[in-house]
């Protein structure tokens, strides 16, 4: 927001170019004035010197100031706001995050589940008018949060999402299937499903292609995340005998479904192996998906002609009454 000052009509202000011009003619001409007998003018010279003599041109002045006032009160000055409606359509986003007891491998720092977690949350955090829906799954599938704009309440349920509270499996499919009936109804623009997931499917009715499909139809757009290194990674084991251990697993992503469930829709695939890698992935899909903005910027104006206008007449009746009383002059 930005605060202006113009005149709405400038060209009266070519009249202060009087203003000078009256100086002038008052430094030449002005102390011309009339003479009259007197018999001694000791008395005329003390009143001068007490009274006008250093303050005889004090009612020029505040004349000339007053005058000034009145030009620019003619001027008609305003005062103006400048601010802007920006109107945006928003993206419509479901995260779609697998909690199966793979989302413990130690390969994505402190562990999958948890690097996931806080990325998606620092995801949320950074949108302004995108409503972000959340599903998780596992064994089956489940939806956290409906699209909403409340992204504290998104960032929480994220915060407290565990591996362990759905039946364990991978339904990718089903995850697919859940987020794109969570968009099914909505009107955006754009519609995304952000797929996080570290395994295959081997779980629920419904396969990550078909769920593809249907996200086809519905113009939803589905960008799929392999989280996990290469080769093998680091996962806690809970023996009933020995108690936690761990055990070395071997990656197993399937990237070429993956792949074929994300271009089908128009979307990606990407491979994050390590935490920071995930993070980029997230900036890349945020790159990628982005609405056009509409700004339409307006000013109001105010007007201020009646602070000069009032200070000029304050000045005038200044003027008139020194010069009826302290200044007053012999004619």
């Amino acid at each position: 927001m930005t605060t202006l000052l113009r005149f709405a009509d400038p060209m009266y202000l070519l009249l202060l170019l009087l203003v000078p011009a009256l100086a002038y003619w008052y430094v030449t001409r002005g102390r011309q004035v009339g003479a009259l007998r007197y018999s001694s003018i000791a008395p005329i010279k003390r009143a001068d010197r007490r009274r006008r003599g250093r303050f005889r041109h004090a009612l020029f002045g505040l004349r000339i100031v007053a005058l000034t006032a009145f030009i620019v009160a003619f001027a008609r000055p305003q005062t103006g706001v400048t601010a802007e409606n920006v109107t945006t359509q928003g993206i419509d986003i479901v995260l779609a995050l697998d909690l199966s007891s793979s989302m413990l491998a130690e390969d994505l720092q402190p562990n999958r589940i948890e690097a996931a977690k806080q990325v998606a949350a620092d995801f949320v955090s950074g949108r302004r008018n995108d409503r972000i829906g959340l599903v998780v799954f596992a064994g089956d599938a489940f939806t956290q949060a409906p699209l909403t704009l409340d992204y504290d309440v998104v960032t929480t349920l994220l915060g407290e999402l565990e591996v362990g509270i759905i039946e364990d499996g991978t339904a990718i499919g089903m995850g697919l299937a859940t987020a794109v009936k969570r968009l099914q109804g909505s009107d955006a623009d754009s519609k995304v499903i952000i797929l996080v997931t570290d395994g295959r499917n081997n779980r629920g009715e419904i396969d990550p292609v078909t769920a593809a499909q249907l996200a086809l139809a519905l113009d939803v757009r589905i960008y799929a995340i392999g989280a996990g290194t290469q080769g093998v990674a680091r996962v806690p084991v809970d023996d009933p005998l020995f108690g936690r251990r761990y055990a070395q697993m071997e990656v197993d992503i399937d990237e070429p479904t993956l792949q074929e469930t994300a271009s089908l829709t128009g979307g990606r695939y990407f491979r994050a192996t390590d935490r920071e890698s995930l993070q980029q992935i997230y900036e890349e899909i945020d790159a990628l998906e982005t609405t056009e903005i509409e700004v339409e910027q307006f000013t109001r104006y105010g007007e201020l002609f009646h602070l000069p206008l009032l200070f000029g007449l304050g000045v005038l009746l200044l003027e008139v009454g020194l010069g009826r009383t302290l200044l007053r002059k012999i004619p």
